[in-house]
C-alpha cells in the first residue's frame, strides 16, 4: 500500500526536474516541445483541470445545502459569516503589511534596467463595490452555475438550504436527495484524485518547461522576497493564529495540507482546488460539513492572501525600479485597498493583475510596471494559490472548532481520510 500523497509529491518532484531539464536542453528539439511539452503534457493537464472543475459547482452547491440544513439554528449561520468574513479580511491585512516589511527591508528592484524590457501592460478597470454586492444576486441560478459565478452559487445554496430548513418534514425528502448526491460526488472526487499524480505531473513539466529558471534571474530580487512572504505567512502566521484562536497543533495541521497544497500549486486555482480542500478538512481535519461546505467556497472566492502578499512585494519593487518613494500613508492606503479589494473584485477574470492595477493607481505608480513581472507570474501564482488554500483550510477549522463541529479525534489522527493504493490501482479510505 502506497500513500496517494506520496504518489503526488514525487509526481511534482518529478515535473519539476523534467520541466527544468526539458527546458535547458530539449525545448528547441520540435519533437519534444510539439508532441511532448505541448502535446501529451498539454492535453493530460488540461483534462485535469477540466475535471476538477467539473466537480467545482455541483460539489459547492451540494455540499453548502447539506451543511445549511444540518445546522437547525440559522442564527449559526450568521455566526460564522461574520467569523468567516472577519478572519478572511483580518488575515489579509495581515499579509499584505508583512509583504511590505520585508519587501521595504530587502528592496527588491534596486538597480534594475528599466530599458531592457519593451513590454506594456493595459489594466482592466475594477468594478465598483456597489456592483459587486448587487452582482452577488443572480438572477439566474442556472446561468451562474453554467458560468461558474461562485459568488452567486453560494448565495442561492445558502437560500435553498435555508429554505429546506424552514419547509419542515417535507424539506427533508428534498435534503435525503441532496445527502445522497453529496456522496456520489466525493466518491467521484476520490475517483478523480487516483488520477492526480499524472495530472501534478504533467501540469508542473509543462509550466518549468516552458517558464524556465533563466526568466527569473533579472527579477530573483522580486521572486524570492515574495517565495520568502508566502512561506512565512503560511508556515508561521497561520499556524499562530491556528493555534491562538482554536488552541489545534500546527504541525498536524502543516503535514495534512499537503493534498491541497499540492493541486492548489499544480492548478494555481484555489476553484478548481474546492473538491480536494473539502475533502480535507472534512475527512482529514475533522471539520463539520456545516462549516466546512460554507467557509472553503467563501474562502475560494474572496481569500487572498497570496494576492495580497504579491501586491506588496510588486508594489515595492515597481516603486523601486521607477525611483519613487513611498510615504507612509501610500503604505497604509496599500494595506487598505489590497484588503477591500480581496472582495471587491472576487468575480473577475485575473483577478491578481486587476487587483495590482487599483492599487498602484492608488499610490500614483506608473500601471505598466505590472509588465515587469508578467513573465515571472505563472509560477509565482502557484505559490500565492497554495497559500490561499492554506488559508481557507486554517480559517475552516477555527470556525468548526469554535462552533463545536469540529472532530478533535479525527483531527488528531494522522491516519484519517488517508487514500492509499495499492498494486492495482484501487483505493481505500
Amino acid at each position: 500500500m502506497q500513500n496517494l500523497t506520496q504518489k503526488i509529491m514525487m509526481a511534482m518532484g518529478a515535473g519539476v526536474f523534467f520541466g527544468v531539464i526539458a527546458n535547458m536542453f530539449l525545448i528547441d528539439v520540435p519533437i519534444v516541445n510539439d508532441y511532448l511539452i505541448n502535446g501529451l503534457l498539454y492535453v493530460l493537464g488540461s483534462i485535469f483541470i477540466a475535471s476538477l472543475k467539473m466537480l467545482v459547482v455541483p460539489l459547492v452547491f451540494v455540499s453548502l445545502v447539506g451543511g445549511v440544513t444540518s445546522l437547525g439554528d440559522l442564527t449559526a449561520l450568521g455566526r460564522m459569516s461574520i467569523k468567516a468574513v472577519a478572519l478572511y479580511l483580518g488575515t489579509t491585512m495581515v499579509a499584505v503589511s508583512i509583504a511590505l516589511t520585508l519587501a521595504v527591508t530587502v528592496g527588491p528592484g534596486g538597480g534594475f534596467d528599466l530599458s531592457t524590457t519593451t513590454a506594456e501592460f493595459a489594466g482592466r478597470e475594477a468594478p465598483p463595490l456597489a456592483d459587486v454586492f448587487i452582482n452577488m444576486v443572480p438572477s439566474n441560478p442556472v446561468a451562474a452555475m453554467a458560468s461558474g459565478n461562485m459568488l452567486q452559487v453560494i448565495v442561492f445554496a445558502l437560500l435553498f438550504g435555508i429554505a429546506i430548513t424552514m419547509s419542515g418534514e417535507r424539506g427533508r425528502s428534498v435534503l435525503n436527495v441532496f445527502n445522497g448526491l453529496n456522496v456520489v460526488i466525493m466518491k467521484m472526487v476520490e475517483i478523480i484524485m487516483r488520477l492526480a499524480p499524472y495530472g501534478v505531473f504533467s501540469l508542473i513539466g509543462r509550466s518549468f518547461a516552458t517558464q524556465g529558471v533563466e526568466l527569473m534571474l533579472p527579477l530573483l530580487g522580486y521572486f524570492i522576497t515574495l517565495v520568502c512572504a508566502l512561506g512565512l505567512h503560511a508556515l508561521i502566521v497561520y499556524p499562530t493564529i491556528l493555534k491562538a484562536l482554536a488552541n489545534l497543533n500546527p504541525g498536524i495541521f502543516l503535514r495534512k495540507m499537503r493534498d491541497p497544497v499540492t493541486f492548489a500549486f499544480s492548478t494555481a486555482s484555489s476553484a478548481a482546488t474546492i473538491p480536494v480542500t473539502l475533502r480535507t478538512v472534512e475527512t482529514r481535519m475533522g471539520a463539520g460539513k456545516a462549516a466546512a461546505s460554507f467557509t472553503v467556497p467563501l474562502g475560494a472566492t474572496i481569500n487572498m492572501d497570496g494576492t495580497a502578499i504579491m501586491q506588496g512585494v510588486a508594489t515595492v519593487f515597481i516603486a523601486n525600479v521607477y525611483g519613487l518613494d513611498l510615504t507612509l500613508a501610500n503604505y497604509l492606503m496599500i494595506v487598505l485597498t489590497a484588503t477591500l479589494a480581496s472582495i471587491g473584485t472576487a468575480a473577475v477574470p485575473g483577478v491578481g493583475l486587476i487587483m495590482l492595477t487599483m492599487v498602484l493607481s492608488q499610490v500614483g505608480l506608473p500601471v505598466e510596471g505590472i509588465a515587469l513581472i508578467i513573465g515571472v507570474d505563472r509560477i509565482l501564482d502557484m505559490a500565492r494559490t497554495a497559500c490561499n488554500v492554506t488559508g481557507d483550510c486554517m480559517v475552516t477549522c477555527i470556525i468548526a472548532k469554535t462552533e463545536g463541529v469540529l472532530d478533535i479525534e479525527t483531527y488528531n489522527d494522522r491516519h484519517a481520510g488517508v487514500i492509499a493504493t495499492n498494486q492495482q490501482g484501487a483505493s481505500s479510505v
